[in-house]
């Protein structure tokens, strides 16, 4: 993509109101643009961003054997009627009449929806398990949003549902669900803890939320050093086989964010295996058991011949909100520090002298290169001020940079910068998208 045809609006300095790191940078960089309290438009890039984040969450939930559905934004009343939620849930649900009178409301979540789709189809436990998920707008009515899509009114959520027979059953998909999550986190270049969370009613200690560690982050996580150092399963999981030793593994070490923190055991912890660290959660996974098949009579026909009702679980993942975590947890002075996973562009090539026509050939050579090896470059092509184009380019965080000046030119060279490090090299054309391509 050239610049001078791109929409890519940055900004010098972020709106007073924008309190933390991420909302003021996806302003500054032109990710976003406030339509009203919590509620966002998606610029170019930030679309970009979310649209990378959400391919990764569907390559894994599909390797771990979920199916993707899309529910709509809009639900009916009565199947919230038929669980007890519709009274229950409170103001953050959008309520909404449609001409006809008849009672909607923008879906804050989709437990009923998914279980009105799988009691109209799945009537026999020979066709267990299910696990069907959706990547969709959600609403709440926050009463107050902030921090931009940290806490936002509407929001892109990953929603996945597991459908069993039994407790056991259910375990199973809750594991596959605990390691995916894991592995979704390590892609996007985020270390992840799960940490285990309040239950309620349900009781048990099925389930955990995923926080990634952040200084800016909202809560205070209290873990054993050698949990946060483990890292993820990876993609060699045998999916089939007992995943428990797996999730034994991570969960026998001590994990707790400040709302669930026992420290008494934490200090029982080796003094060199304690760690603390800020912390923003980004995920949710949770064991209901038959909340909502039982109200909503979703059951199955089991070996028995009996008709039982399905144990379930959900299982959450911020998509939106994780572009706001993965900017706190990465950035410097100079704006974002996007991995390489999900970076808008793979990497840009900033022509010094445009108008130069060994520059311009140059620049040419380089972004035919990069586009045919799949990198999506970003040519800047404008006729502007060097500085200016270091700073843009530094603010909205492409992993490369790819400098073409008159005196390097005429040198042979190009200077090569990673964001990450701030590393610069000058070298050749062909060795600098030799490093860049691999």
């Amino acid at each position: 993509m050239r610049l001078s045809r791109y929409f890519m609006p940055t900004l010098r300095e972020a709106p007073a109101d924008a309190q933390i790191v991420s909302h003021q940078l996806m302003l500054r960089a032109g990710l976003i643009r406030q339509e009203a309290a919590g509620i966002y438009a998606w610029l170019p890039l930030g679309l970009k961003v979310l649209k990378k984040i959400e391919q990764v969450v569907r390559e894994e939930m599909n390797r771990a054997g979920a199916v993707e559905i899309l529910m709509p934004t809009l639900q009916l009343a009565d199947l919230w009627r038929e669980s007890g939620r519709y009274e229950a849930y409170g103001e953050e649900m959008l309520r909404i009449k449609d001409r006809h009178d008849r009672d909607l409301l923008y879906g804050p979540t989709a437990e009923e929806v998914v279980t009105d789709i799988f009691r109209s189809y799945i009537k026999s436990y020979k066709d267990l398990p299910k696990n069907l998920y959706n990547i969709q707008w959600k609403f709440r009515d926050e009463r107050r949003p902030r921090f931009g899509v940290m806490r936002g009114r509407e929001f892109l959520m990953k929603d996945a549902y597991s459908f069993d027979i039994d407790e056991a059953a259910a375990r199973r998909a809750y594991n596959r669900m605990f390691l995916a999550y894991l592995n979704v986190y390590a892609r996007l270049g985020l270390k992840a803890i799960p940490v285990r969370a309040d239950t309620g009613p349900i009781g048990g200690d099925l389930s955990h939320e995923f926080i990634i560690l952040a200084e800016t982050g909202e809560s205070e996580v209290f873990a054993h050093r050698d949990l946060v150092e483990m890292g993820a399963p990876g993609p060699d999981i045998d999916w089939e086989g007992d995943l428990q030793p797996l999730v034994d593994q991570r969960t026998a070490l001590y994990a707790a964010s400040d709302e669930m923190h026992d420290a008494a055991k934490y200090e029982a912890l080796p003094e060199d295996k304690r760690m603390t660290a800020r912390g923003i959660e980004v995920g949710h996974i949770f064991y209901f058991g038959t909340k909502y098949s039982a109200p909503m009579k979703a059951n199955v026909t089991g070996p028995d011949g009996k008709d039982v009702p399905v144990q379930m679980g959900s299982y959450g993942v911020g998509v939106s909100r994780l572009v706001g975590g993965i900017i706190e947890a990465s950035h410097d002075d100079s704006g974002i520090i996007w991995p390489d996973s999900v970076a808008p562009f793979g990497a840009a090539v900033l022509n010094l002298r445009v108008g130069d026509a060994a520059c311009d050939e140059v620049c040419e050579k380089a972004y035919k290169a990069l586009s045919d090896a799949g990198l999506d470059p970003l040519y800047d092509d404008r006729d502007d001020r060097p500085g200016a184009k270091f700073a843009a380019t530094d603010l909205v965080g492409i992993p490369w940079q790819l400098i073409v000046g008159p005196k390097g030119v005429a040198d042979g060279v190009v200077e090569l910068k990673r964001r990450a490090t701030g590393e610069r090299q000058t070298v050749s054309l062909e060795a600098a998208l030799k490093a860049i391509i691999g």
